[in-house]
């Protein structure tokens, strides 16, 4: 089946660097290693409250995602975060689990959500992380939050975006690493240092792996979904998107200002409000529904 990583040393880095985030995280927590849809899956719990689970989206992890993970625990969440399997992180790294069907990931939620939950649940995903969210069909699902979410439409790519990324995967630095954050972001927004030290071990020892396929829901909304993306967002920019959560979801799509693709990132607090239920951090019923950068 083989490796996402290029290399032993490689997998190795990337481990450290998770371990590393994880040991310095001021927010106690546990750790534990699973196996899920018999693989191996590395599982973050922190804080207390009514549970949240989020799925990062392609890359990233929960060593990646830290930022999100303490505002959702100081909005008084228990928060599960699983790093998702075939994405660089502390989980299993085989290559083609899933055999580009997004209906494995949704079966391995499944049972992420049974031996860590069993109960009552909103499940936050991000783009590549939402596909997957999408794509499960656990009754403990009560409220889904679905943050720039891929699965309902075509990526968009424009040049810049493009270049950026081709800069990126032939020659991994810094420089290129920073370049590619901040055309995912809204303008203006600089990235943090570890996420471009991240960024640039992934392109470094790992072979990123491609747009999902189209999500699948189950039919009959069987609980509250709510659709975000980034004003700015220019993989999913929000009139490619919004026609397709309102046919899919069969609700709006609310846009955050100030934000791109990289809206769990660039503004946590607003999305842990989201996870909360707050109507006004999403501006709920204003019909385009757009929301204010997190204060």
């Amino acid at each position: 089946m083989g490796s996402i990583y290029r290399s032993i040393a490689g997998r190795e880095a990337i481990s450290r660097w998770c371990t590393d985030r994880l040991d310095g995280w001021a927010v106690a927590h546990k750790r534990v290693t699973l196996t899920v849809s018999g693989v191996r899956t590395h599982v973050v719990t922190a804080g207390t409250g009514s549970p949240v689970l989020f799925l990062p989206g392609t890359n990233f992890n929960a060593a990646a995602s830290l930022p999100l993970a303490t505002a959702l625990a100081a909005a008084g969440h228990r928060v599960i975060l699983p790093d998702v399997p075939g994405q660089p992180g502390l989980s299993s790294g085989e290559r083609g689990l899933a055999k580009g069907r997004l209906s494995w990931y949704g079966t391995w939620l499944n049972e992420v959500i049974e031996q860590t939950i069993a109960a009552p649940v909103t499940v936050m995903g991000h783009s590549f992380g939402a596909a997957v969210a999408l794509s499960c069909h656990s009754p403990h699902i009560e409220r889904l939050v679905l943050a720039s979410p891929a699965g309902l439409t075509r990526l968009s790519v424009p040049p810049h975006l493009l270049a950026a990324s081709t800069a990126w995967f032939l020659r991994p630095t810094p420089t290129s690493s920073a370049r590619l954050l901040r055309a995912m972001s809204a303008p203006g927004r600089q990235p943090r240092n570890e996420l471009v030290e991240w960024m640039t071990l992934v392109a470094r020892h790992s072979r990123s792996s491609g747009a999902p396929g189209r999500a699948e829901p189950p039919s009959g909304q069987r609980c509250t979904q709510l659709a975000v993306t980034g004003a700015n967002d220019v993989f999913l920019p929000p009139h490619r998107l919004r026609r397709a959560v309102r046919d899919t979801l069969k609700t709006e799509l609310q846009v955050a200002a100030g934000a791109g693709h990289l809206l769990v990132e660039e503004h946590p607090e607003l999305v842990a409000n989201l996870a909360s239920g707050d109507p006004q951090a999403a501006g709920e019923g204003t019909g385009d529904g757009e929301a204010g950068p997190a204060r």
